[in-house]
């Protein structure tokens, strides 16, 4: 987001729109924690009586997220990993990175059932301390985002010094800010968000367990969908170097809350719900859920793998044909061929396709469980939009000529 370069009128409604984010956002993570914990979802207005819910942080939540960034820091730098270099940046210079997610991922979860097995903490504690957690994570993010604000603007080009104060801190003081080698942004974006995402959702099965004396397919289904799409992340843990967040976004607030906070603590929602309704789904809807979730893990998977591939070899075949494409002005390729000469964006109706199917694991009685499809094909239009914009403005005509031969968007017919 480029607010540097915005008209003066322009930056104040974003410095405006950026104190209600850091008011609201929090808010709304408070409002879902409060709502499923205490309401069973249900759409409540959010008055006195309801926000006397919030949860201030304890001890066990403090220590706990601290050692959690520390030790998720710690695997991220000890362990062993592939060296891959990112994306060229605007002056040239490619960063260098340690892919080792999937294994931190499987030792953390290793030590967790270990710490479980010895007695150490119950299995059900993060959905015991999801209140008080949701603070913590909160008041964790807005203060290191203080630090982070310091250590980018020491890093920033010059016209990410023309952002203020409150500008840097929501947006990002600049791009790729590091500590030594170590990136912040790829760093927060997946390993003490996307790893909680998986402990938080075992913790809800296992206090289902405890509560019910069983765990329903539901719940099953929920959390091996859930599981399975942070290994499939981390297993192609390269791919997150070519994502836009990666590429073009400062980090700040904005990106920080949005992987330490929300990921986390709103992508677990439907499992959350669950803990309280035990009741199994019969054999069709099951059935129909899991297909539902592979159609959109197959569609989401494979489109991302050609474009992938592409990238790193023109001439590897697409669906046993060679590939069709633009080539550009500016020397780029745009892929026409398999998934990509369906839709401009097929992997976002994989990517929704599979939201939509963990929603439907918790049945049609609440409206809240299904926040997270509603949000995501917003968020997913919005990104299009987004992207398609900046390659307009990247490739001239020869996006004309790439959106005349790729008509559709996201979805084939459609959209």
């Amino acid at each position: 987001m480029d607010v540097a370069s915005l008209s003066p009128r322009k930056r104040l409604l974003f410095d405006i729109s950026f104190i209600g984010m850091l008011v609201g956002l929090p808010g709304l993570t408070w409002y879902f924690a409060i709502s499923f914990v205490h309401y069973d979802a249900a759409l409540v207005w959010p008055g006195a009586a309801f926000w006397s819910h919030v949860e201030p942080p304890s001890a066990a939540s403090i220590g706990f997220y601290l050692l959690w960034i520390g030790f998720q820091a710690l695997l991220a730098v000890l362990l062993p990993g592939r060296a891959v270099e990112g994306s060229p940046l605007p002056d040239g210079r490619r960063l260098d990175y340690k892919l080792n997610g999937l294994l931190a991922l499987g030792l953390t979860v290793a030590a967790a059932v270990a710490a479980v097995g010895a007695g150490m903490v119950s299995a059900g504690t993060l959905y015991d301390e999801f209140g008080a957690l949701v603070t913590t994570t909160n008041l964790v993010v807005m203060l290191g985002c203080v630090a982070l604000l310091f250590v980018a603007r020491g890093q920033a080009n010059e016209q990410e010094r023309r952002l203020n104060l409150l500008e840097g801190y929501t947006v990002g003081a600049c791009r790729n800010p590091r500590i030594g080698g170590f990136d912040l942004k790829f760093f927060c974006e997946s390993r003490p968000s996307m790893i909680l995402w998986v402990l938080v959702d075992l913790s809800l099965a296992a206090k289902q367990f405890e509560l019910h004396g069983s765990v329903s397919n539901a719940m099953l289904l929920v959390c091996f969908f859930q599981i399975l799409y942070v290994a499939d992340y981390f297993y192609f843990e390269d791919a997150i170097l070519t994502t836009w967040d990666i590429k073009h976004e400062n980090f700040g607030f904005m990106l920080a809350w949005g992987c330490m906070v929300w990921i986390p603590f709103a992508y677990s929602l439907q499992p959350l719900y669950l803990v309280a309704h035990p009741e199994p789904l019969p054999w069709w809807g099951a059935t129909g859920v899991f297909l539902l979730n592979a159609v959109g893990f197959y569609i989401f998977r494979s489109s991302n793998l050609q474009k992938h591939r592409f990238s790193s070899d023109p001439m590897e075949p697409i669906w046993g044909e060679k590939p069709d494409f633009i080539q550009t002005e500016r020397g780029s390729l745009l892929l026409t061929s398999g998934w990509w000469g369906i839709a401009r964006h097929s992997n976002y109706l994989g990517d929704w396709l599979m939201g939509l199917a963990w929603s439907f694991n918790c049945g049609f009685g609440r409206l809240l469980p299904y926040f997270y499809p509603i949000y995501f094909a917003v968020l997913l239009i919005h990104r299009e939009w987004r992207d398609s914009k900046h390659c307009a403005a990247k490739y001239g005509r020869d996006w004309d000529r790439y959106t005349k031969k790729v008509r559709w968007r996201i979805i084939p017919g459609i959209y």
